[in-house]
């Protein structure tokens, strides 16, 4: 028996590794976080960066699709021809989509509306400063302050009006007539000035209480007064100061139009009106008319006749 003393010692070493491997999964997370994070960068990019039509449009693609491929838009590619192709066509000038079923027509009418828009703010806002100056004009006048109370000046839909009306003791014109009265020849003179200096066209208007002629409407009667007197008014306008041309319609109402509809005797039924037209009433005026009107009924002054021919 062999002695054991004699056997060789065999010893094992096991090496350890403290930071043994631990493979590649490491490196697929972090690559999965890293596309994951470019991928959330881009969306704030895209949303920042598109329009609402856009989204609207994108939004409605996966909604119904087939819908915006027929009817166009951003989820159809925005296409404007029929080839097949999606992107943008970038001969556009403009940078918002077209929105579903919106013509090119209905978005060149927009801004369209907001000129127009602006054009009448401006002429509102010179039509208040024309009333501001007549005002100051009456004001400083010993003479128009007598009458204060028989001029009325606002503003209609048509542009300002000044209304010169009748009182009890105190006519513009004589019974029945158009002859003016001096008071009512200086107040007209007195607001030529102020008138002209506007380059809105003026309309006149004449207007007579609801006492009819004995023969009524047969003879001469309230339209032919009333077409007189407007037509009265503007030759002494002119006289005052006012451009040639600048008179540009002479109307006779009668009693149509009623200052006082309650009492239509009432003395302030009998008046002139004056009316700086607004740039979209003479418009209106001209594509209407097509010019000056006088009066109405069957036999015209050869006054009234005059102002339609100019």
């Amino acid at each position: 028996m062999a002695d054991d003393s004699q056997r060789p010692i065999i010893i094992k070493r096991i090496k350890k590794n403290a930071a043994g491997h631990h493979g590649g999964a490491w490196k697929i997370a972090y690559a999965d976080f890293v596309t994951a994070m470019m991928a959330f960068f881009l969306l704030m990019w895209l949303l920042g960066s598109t329009t609402k039509g856009e989204l609207q449009g994108i939004a409605d693609y996966f909604q119904t699709p087939l819908k915006v491929s027929l009817m166009g838009g951003t989820g159809a590619g925005d296409r404007t021809s029929p080839l097949s192709a999606g992107g943008r066509d970038l001969t556009r000038s403009d940078s918002l989509q077209q929105k579903r079923g919106e013509m090119p027509e209905q978005k060149k009418r927009i801004p369209a509306r907001e000129a127009q828009a602006e054009v009448a703010k401006l002429e509102m806002a010179k039509l208040k400063g024309l009333k501001a100056r007549l005002e100051e004009v009456i004001d400083a006048s010993a003479l128009l302050r007598q009458y204060r109370s028989q001029l009325l000046i606002d503003i209609t839909t048509e542009g300002l009006r000044i209304q010169i009306i009748d009182e009890q003791n105190r006519p513009m014109f004589d019974l029945g007539s158009a002859h003016l009265k001096p008071y009512a020849r200086d107040i007209l003179l007195a607001l030529s000035a102020p008138l002209n200096e506007v380059e809105n066209s003026l309309s006149l208007t004449g207007h007579t209480d609801a006492k009819p002629y004995a023969l009524g409407e047969r003879g001469y009667s309230n339209w032919e007064l009333s077409a007189d007197r407007a037509n009265s008014s503007r030759r002494v306008l002119v006289t005052g100061g006012i451009a040639d041309g600048k008179i540009k319609r002479v109307v006779g109402m009668a009693s149509a139009v009623l200052f006082d509809g309650n009492d239509p005797l009432n003395p302030a039924n009998r008046r002139i009106a004056i009316i700086v037209l607004s740039k979209q009433a003479e418009e209106s005026l001209k594509k209407v008319s097509g010019g000056l009107a006088v009066g109405k009924g069957d036999d015209v002054s050869k006054e009234a006749l005059d102002a339609a021919a100019r």
